[in-house]
């Protein structure tokens, strides 16, 4: 989930299955369904993904499960839709869609990264409690915390698949320590058919305390519980957020 200004989820939203493949979500997802079949027990529980984005988490988690996808980028959408004929997807903002449903569970990967303020992120936090059955859970990925994001970081990778090549480079850095605000700029290399496309990209995330998450979740009706995270893209501590909706 993001905002369709965001060149990845919009006009560039067809490199996303080459830059991070399904596959690579393998073992998060199998974190996360072991997390959610170990607190929901066995059946059909309903989940829903709130950021879905290309739904390649979804994709390992959502066999067995009642799955709905919300995602602001009809271009990712389009991928999940393939990927996961058997989810129903939404357009939506995290912050303000309303399903007029509720469930089980609720999802938010590294998505939640991109509310960029206090307000963003309790109202996105709000959306999430408004979609739960009283005792329902709500998990959460975030990338980065003031406490471990250490600037600059450079991530590079090269991917290839069917004859086109991409390689792209990840440079985060914080402009402005004193807000809470994070800008990662991508130059895309992508080949293919003998032609080679330059692209850049830039996105602006939010950069929380840990603590700014614990005192807003509870400020939103959640018992808030953190695990160790061992599948962080860049290496940095990290933690699964397992929060219980209280009545």
């Amino acid at each position: 989930m993001t905002s369709a200004s965001n060149r990845l989820y919009a006009d560039l939203a067809h490199l996303w299955p080459l830059m991070s493949p399904p596959e690579d979500y393998a073992d998060e997802g199998d974190c996360w369904r072991g997390e959610l079949r170990k607190r929901l027990g066995p059946g059909r529980a309903r989940i829903l993904e709130l950021g879905t984005g290309g739904g390649h988490l979804l994709h390992h988690i959502a066999d067995g499960f009642e799955a709905t996808a919300v995602d602001l980028s009809e271009g990712m959408l389009a991928h999940s839709r393939r990927l996961n004929p058997d989810v129903t997807h939404h357009v939506g903002d995290m912050r303000t869609v309303r399903l007029s449903e509720t469930f089980d569970a609720v999802l938010i990967h590294d998505a939640v990264d991109y509310m960029t303020t206090e307000d963003d992120l309790r109202a996105a936090l709000t959306t999430a409690k408004a979609h739960l059955r009283p005792g329902g859970l709500l998990l959460m990925a975030p990338d980065d915390y003031v406490e471990t994001f250490t600037p600059p970081r450079i991530w590079h990778e090269t991917q290839r698949k069917e004859g086109a090549e991409l390689t792209f480079v990840e440079y985060s850095w914080d402009p402005d320590p004193s807000d809470t605000q994070i800008e990662t700029v991508y130059v895309f290399f992508f080949e293919e058919n003998g032609a080679l496309r330059v692209e850049v990209d830039r996105h602006t995330t939010g950069l929380f305390p840990v603590g700014t998450w614990e005192r807003l979740l509870i400020e939103s009706g959640f018992e808030a519980e953190r695990i160790d995270y061992p599948h962080s893209e860049n290496g940095s501590e990290a933690y699964l957020w397992i929060c219980t909706a209280t009545t």
